[in-house]
């Protein structure tokens, strides 16, 4: 359980947020996975980092963590959407946060 304190502790610390031009090159590469809103950052992070492949697999299937696609590119694009991000390597996990009101 320490480690998994520590891991979350290390995550929380990396986690930032970033506008979407930041993370573009990132979506070219087709590292970029998609959050919902509905969960923890960071707890969706510490799991695919102890390749808790259980979890993130119901996770997938639920459709609350996906790849970013296209369509999440655009959108987040166009609304000058801020995300909070953390890489578990080779992957950059976003949620989005908020839009830009001047968009």
């Amino acid at each position: 359980m320490h480690d998994d304190t520590a891991l979350r502790a290390r995550l929380e610390t990396e986690a930032g947020t970033l506008a979407w031009p930041d993370l573009e090159r990132h979506f070219a590469r087709g590292v970029v996975i998609r959050v919902a809103m509905g969960l923890d950052l960071v707890d969706v992070a510490a799991a695919m980092a102890r390749d808790d492949a259980m979890q993130v697999a119901d996770w997938l299937h639920d459709g609350a963590i996906a790849r970013a696609s296209s369509e999440d590119a655009r959108a987040w694009h166009e609304c000058r959407t801020t995300l909070r991000a953390v890489v578990v390597a080779p992957w950059v996990l976003v949620q989005a946060m908020s839009a830009d009101p001047q968009a």
